[in-house]
């Protein structure tokens, strides 16, 4: 079963809507380039209401392994994912420190692309089109792919049917489900339900 990604969470509200639409893992942004970027303390404010059946995630880009083992010794998130310019060598420097699941996200342009993700050491890649650009990327290049994947870029309750019979490990999701930059509860349900919709047929 594709499991769903709720990401860029920042508000309350947020956290009830998952609450009652049980996705397997939420994103809080750590970058703080990002317009979704939150602090340390309010991630640890909502991680508090969070159901402990969700699984939180953080969103790092080129950030220090040091912070990143704080929020993870903390227990605001269980898992790293990686979305800047970290190598081989710095994952091996985080495996050092933690044992949660590290995501490593890949800009994929061509085919060159697939085979550097599946070359990656992470626990799971994730595959976008680009850093939150809100775009799909070519879904033919992952014809060939050999290794369970996060499936992220362009994602909407429109779309998220067909990106289901790809059968990707998951669905990440976050500008496809807001509203004028913040979260939209219909959509978010609208994606949630398209994608358990398309499980069932």
């Amino acid at each position: 079963m594709t499991k769903i990604k709720l990401c860029g969470l920042s508000r309350t509200e947020d956290i009830e809507t998952v609450n009652e639409l049980k996705p397997e893992y939420v994103g809080f942004v750590f970058a703080p380039e990002s317009r979704r970027y939150v602090t340390p303390q309010t991630a640890a404010e909502l991680k508090q209401l969070l159901s402990t059946e969700i699984q939180a995630v953080g969103v790092f880009v080129n950030e220090s392994p040091k912070k990143i083992t704080e929020l993870l010794h903390s227990g605001i998130i269980g898992i790293i994912q990686l979305h800047g310019d970290e190598d081989e060598d710095y994952i091996r420097r985080l495996k050092q420190h933690t044992d949660k699941p590290i995501i490593k996200a890949f800009r994929v342009e061509t085919e060159n692309d697939i085979a550097d993700a599946e070359r990656c050491s992470a626990d799971y890649i994730l595959l976008d089109s680009g850093a939150g650009t809100g775009t799909v990327f070519d879904w033919k290049l992952l014809m060939n792919i050999r290794r369970p994947y996060f499936l992220a870029g362009g994602l909407s309750p429109d779309t998220v049917g067909k990106a289901v019979t790809l059968h990707p490990f998951a669905v990440d999701v976050s500008s496809g489900i807001e509203t004028g930059g913040t979260k939209d509860k219909e959509k978010m349900a609208a994606f949630v339900a398209a994608v358990r919709k398309e499980e069932r047929l």
